[in-house]
């Protein structure tokens, strides 16, 4: 039987917003990510911006070492009760 997944909260803006930060294009993103072991396509990461698919915690992981921030600005303004904002 197959399981679809639904929809959940999307961090795709927060990746966004932290890339454009940090004055990086996609391709030059995803060329780090690679370097750095994680195998990752630009159309890939596109996905992850859009919210159509799930961020692998790994790419997380190395994505914090290269914006230098801290995990709470990945999901910023995704719990209601807990408003944050991306530095």
């Amino acid at each position: 039987m197959e399981q679809k997944l639904r929809r959940d909260c999307n961090m795709g803006e927060n990746l966004r917003k932290l890339r454009k930060t940090s004055g990086l294009s996609q391709e030059k993103l995803c060329a780090e990510l690679q370097r750095r072991s994680c195998d990752i396509g630009r159309s890939t990461y596109e996905k992850y911006e859009t919210g159509e698919l799930n961020i692998r915690i790994s790419v997380l992981i190395q994505l914090r070492k290269i914006y230098g921030c801290a995990y709470d600005d990945f999901f910023a303004g995704l719990d209601p009760d807990e408003p944050h904002k991306v530095k």
